[in-house]
């Protein structure tokens, strides 16, 4: 239904005259008459109004299908670094709704989850600008390092409070759950190894090397990380150098390659592999993966100039093989404010 006919049709329901609605929303009658003749459209401005004044959401004005309005949810959140109030409740409420339909239950879950996250990421960045005024202000006091830990990510010396262990515990009943899926023993792994635990790791890793589905390149790069949990770094080197060795210009190869020099701060070496991978990688659009380690390895460097020009590539990247704008993919404006702080430190 066009929206004209739509407006029309909720008017009536409403019991509102083209006058009556008019004055709600400060608007001449003349306006709202065009509106419901397709004259013309209202302004974008004015749709949460209407569906404030009708009791529906803006989706509903519309009389989107149910995939259209999951497909606008999850657009609106790649798009915007922070949703409006209104509109996550009327996100979170349409979601919610969702959960009892076993068409959608799946697809309404990830969402929810997606729309939460979104929600916390938004308020976290606030929470850390704040946090780190406050310790600026006081850099003795410990009252706002924790909460730095928690937006960003910080490194914290209490063993209790750094090691993985709701993580593994996690992805141990979902592997129990769900034997032949590769993914969640990866996930497994990555805990285990982050926590040195390298005896469970290797028991978890048979299983996960018996699996028909389990990628045959981790399968070789979980055994490096593993010697390396286990501090026997010639060892892990030597697993991976071999890799490299037999696969030179397999991009995956290269690219986890460059994942564990990084990880073990070779840093030069790392530069030098992921370049190798972004070039090595005939997919398009391609993945801006290699280049962020490359940004981040420059910046822990001191090389702010380079890791700038670096941005540069990941935007080109991101406008010319993904053709996203910052109108369409919040990613791009996070990319262009990335580059900005780096030349700014330049």
């Amino acid at each position: 239904m066009e929206l004209g006919k739509k407006i029309k049709q909720l008017r009536f329901k409403a019991g509102l005259t083209q006058e009556q609605l008019a004055d709600k929303l400060g608007i001449g009658a003349q306006s709202v008459s065009k509106w419901e003749n397709a004259v013309a459209m209202p302004d974008i401005t004015t749709l949460p109004l209407l569906a404030e004044i009708f009791g529906v959401s803006i989706d509903d004005l519309f009389d989107l299908t149910t995939e259209q309005r999951l497909n606008r949810i999850e657009n609106r959140m790649d798009a915007e670094e922070e949703l409006p109030a209104d509109i996550f409740r009327e996100f979170e409420s349409f979601l919610h709704s969702e959960l009892n339909d076993a068409k959608n239950q799946k697809r309404a879950t990830e969402l929810l989850a997606y729309l939460y996250w979104h929600r916390m990421n938004a308020e976290a960045q606030k929470a850390a600008c704040y946090a780190k005024e406050a310790i600026r202000r006081a850099p003795n006091e410990k009252s706002c390092h924790w909460i730095l830990n928690k937006t960003d990510n910080h490194a914290v010396w209490d063993w209790n409070m750094a090691n993985h262990t709701k993580a593994v515990n996690f992805y141990r009943e979902l592997v129990e759950a769900n034997p032949d899926a590769a993914l969640p023993y990866m996930y497994l792994l990555d805990n285990l190894i982050a926590d040195h635990r390298a005896e469970e790791a290797e028991r978890w890793l048979k299983r996960f090397c018996a699996l028909d589905n389990a990628n045959p390149v981790m399968k070789r790069v979980y055994r490096a990380y593993i010697a390396l949990a286990r501090f026997d770094e010639p060892a892990g080197d030597q697993i991976m150098e071999d890799l490299l060795a037999e696969q030179p210009d397999n991009d995956s190869v290269l690219f986890e390659t460059a994942q564990y020099y990084a990880a073990k701060a070779d840093y030069k070496k790392a530069i030098s592999i992921y370049e190798r991978a972004f070039a090595a990688d005939t997919k398009r659009p391609r993945f801006q993966d290699a280049l962020m380690g490359i940004a981040d390895i420059y910046e822990i460097m001191g090389d702010y100039a380079n890791a700038a020009k670096t941005y540069d590539r990941i935007i080109d990247l991101l406008e010319n093989e993904w053709g996203l704008t910052e109108e369409t993919d919040s990613s791009v404006t996070v990319a262009k404010k990335e580059k900005a702080r780096l030349l700014a430190m330049a």
